[in-house]
This record gives C-alpha cells, structure tokens and sequence, in this order.
C-alpha cells in the first residue's frame, strides 16, 4: 500500500504543533489509538528502565499500572514485548509520533504556544528582518539578520540555515546557501529572568527556554518568508551549539517547515541520552544541567531528577519524532562537555532503527569529528549531508559510521530485536 505524507497542525491538549498525518493512497482503515493518560503519569508510575525506552510502545502500556502482577512486565517492556505496541506506519504517524510530541512538551519542553493565535509582523531594511509578534493583546519584538548568496534572487530563490550563536558561513554562502541569525538573548535570556520578546507575550508560562529559542527559530521564518523572496521557505536549516544546539533541536521537533535538523555537539537535553550519560566527557546529566540551568526545561522535568531511569523517553525518542524529516547530529571526538560516545553509539543506532523501519534511513546522520566541543569545523563536516538534503547532491561522506567512537551498542536498545514489521 502506498502512503503519501502531508503536513498539518495536529491539535494537542495544549498547542497546537505541526505534524504529519498519513493518507491512504489505496483503500482505506481505521487506525484505533491508545488514549493518552490523563492526567500524565508521573515519575513514579513509570518502572525504571536502564536501557532506552520502546519508542514504538504507547504511553498508557509503558506504566506499572498495566504490569497486572506479571513478573516480566518491566523486561516485555524493555524487549519490544510491551503489550499495544505499534505495528505499522499509519499507527506511528496518526497515533505514536503526536503522542511523542504531546509527552515531550509535558516533561521536558513546556507547552508551545498556539501559533494561530498569534499575529507576525516582519519588516525588511537592507539585510536585517525585524519582527512584531502579537498574541493575547501583548507584543514581543525581535530582530534577524539574514546574508544571501550570490546569485539568489526572487526566482532563483535559495536554501537557508537559521542559526543562533554563529557559525561557519562562508561554507555555506559558497555552496549556495543563505545564512539567517536572530539574537537569541533577546527572545530570551539564557537566565530565569523571564525577559525577552518571547516573555513579554508568554510570562507566566511553564516553558523552558529552549522552547522559546525555538520559537525564535520559528518566528524568523515567517519573518524571512514575508520579506526574502530570495529564500526558499521549502529548504530550511536550523542550527545552533551546545544549549544552542538544543534549542535547533526542539526548533526541529515542533515544526515540520525545517527540512533539516543540525543540532552541534547538543548533550543532555538534546541528542545526548539521559541513561548512558557517562561514556564520555565529564558526565553531563539530567541532575547536574537541572541544577545549574534549570530554566532550560519546564518544571515537570525536575520531578525526574535522582529518577531519570523512570523517564519514558530519551534522547533516540526525540530524534525519531522528527522523522521522515532530515537530521544530522554533530559530535567532537574531544568534547569534554557532552557525551559524544552516547550520541554516537546509544542514541544514533536506536532513532535509526525507527528511521529505517519508515523507510527513510538516509534522513538520519551522524557527523563524527576531531576536535572539541563547538569547534566551528563542525559546520563543514555536517555540510555535505545538508547539501544532499537541499540539492539531492550526492555525498560520498558516510554519515552512518561511529568511528572511533566504537560500535553501536546494542544492549542500549533491546527493543530493536522485535521491531515492528516493515510495511509497504
């Protein structure tokens, strides 16, 4: 059966976020979702789990309430032998992949705001783009930056990279690529001062920061595609490193008008798994970046800190929600900050396989890299892979290989002896 994907803004209990939804080329079926708990469950109904979550099991069959006595419930649940586990693409697009984003924003990001609710002012003066954003009677203003290669024009429009804390942009300029860059600091300081365009709408609201830098990345956009004919809204980047590459991260997550997703050197919080935090660098944890950034996430984060083994997701959880979109995931080899071994062999292999059982595995790659944590050289080690994304240039990079950083480890992700059939 062929399925084509199309996009929409799916209604959630709390924003609405744009999603895919699946339709059916040839016949038709009733896809029976599992209802969402409500209210959530919290950290102590969820067992522990050492390795990472099934992303394909629901949420409702992941907590102790359904182990009806059974001694195995926590390894089923570990094994891909949960019960009420997806089993075809339709329950992954229509059903799992809108619960991931509803319980992201519950326990880590804060509820995006309705972005039909808002209004979006932009104004073009030379190379700068500056935004009015207005929702609820109060206005947040913010200005980008944006530097267009040579050659683009208004029918020959180019790709762009939106960034936040700067990077390599001549790689990209050369190679045909527009470079846009808004102040983080003035959408939302990296503080719990609550100031910024993004409070001066939202004050009051559980949000972490990272959704509101993310919502900046948004925000640029519609300002870009109401005054940059010489950019193509259809051909997207975001980016950013460390926090930054956090923030590019969620900016991926909650729009589907980013074509590809290019968190750098990202850790706890982004692509680096909460379990397994230790492999490498000094052991950034849920309970070392809740502590001394804790207005990163929302509050119902913190709940989990000392219990991150009971959290129902991780980082692979996030990185799946993307697909069938493009993300590439940048690693230093000599990060001391995040643990780039963990990206690399816990969290890369087991999106991938969720990736792959969708059919678009080439969506999905991990640039490994010498070099330290936020070395610019990053930017060009991820650009073929963006290359291939805008332009279908082929690449003879391989953004599958885990290189020294060693071989997947499997014991992370047991779940992946039983994935669900591969369905046409």
């Amino acid at each position: 059966m062929r399925t084509a994907i199309h996009l929409v803004f799916g209604a959630l209990a709390g924003p609405a976020v744009a999603m895919p939804i699946v339709e059916q080329r040839q016949g038709s079926s009733t896809v029976q979702c599992a209802p969402i708990p409500s209210p959530f469950p919290t950290w102590q109904q969820f067992p522990a789990q050492k390795s990472l979550p099934d992303p394909f099991l629901p949420l409702k069959y992941m907590t102790t309430d359904n182990a009806g006595g059974s001694s195995t419930f926590v390894n089923d649940i570990m094994t891909g032998k949960g019960q009420g586990r997806i089993k075809t693409k339709e329950e992954w697009y229509q059903c799992r992949q809108p619960e991931i984003l509803q319980m992201l924003q519950e326990y880590q990001f804060g509820y995006y705001p309705d972005h039909s609710q808002e209004k979006v002012e932009a104004t073009r003066s030379g190379t700068t783009v500056n935004i009015a954003v207005t929702a609820s009677g109060k206005t947040g203003k913010f200005r980008a930056t944006v530097t267009l290669p040579s050659g683009a024009s208004a029918s020959k429009p180019a790709p762009v990279v939106i960034n936040i804390g700067g990077m390599q942009n001549q790689p990209y300029l050369s190679a045909g690529i527009a470079v846009a860059q808004f102040d983080y600091t003035s959408v939302a300081p990296d503080s719990n001062s609550k100031k910024g365009a993004f409070w001066d709408i939202y004050s009051g609201r559980d949000i972490g920061t990272l959704t509101a830098w993310a919502w900046g990345f948004h925000r640029t956009l519609d300002g870009i595609n109401m005054t940059v004919p010489e950019i193509d809204a259809s051909r997207v980047g975001v980016t950013g490193c460390s926090r930054l590459g956090k923030a590019a991260l969620a900016a991926g997550l909650f729009d589907t008008r980013i074509t590809v997703t290019m968190p750098m050197s990202s850790g706890v919080q982004g692509l680096g798994p909460y379990r397994y935090h230790g492999l490498s660098g000094q052991d950034e944890t849920l309970e070392n970046s809740k502590s001394g950034a804790g207005w990163w996430s929302n509050s119902k984060l913190g709940t989990f800190v000392n219990h991150h083994e009971n959290l129902p997701f991780d980082a692979h959880t996030i990185a799946a929600a993307i697909a069938p979109r493009a993300l590439v995931a940048d690693q230093g080899t000599g990060d001391q900050f995040t643990d780039s071994k963990g990206t690399a062999i816990v969290m890369y292999p087991a999106a991938k396989a969720v990736y792959d059982w969708l059919g678009v595995g080439d969506k999905l790659g991990l640039s490994i890299r010498s070099g330290g944590h936020c070395d610019n050289s990053g930017y060009t080690s991820v650009l073929p892979f963006v290359q291939k994304v805008f332009f279908g240039t082929a690449t003879t990079k391989d953004y599958t290989s885990t290189g020294s950083l060693g071989a997947p480890m499997t014991s992370a992700f047991p779940w992946t002896t039983a994935s669900p059939p591969k369905t046409a």
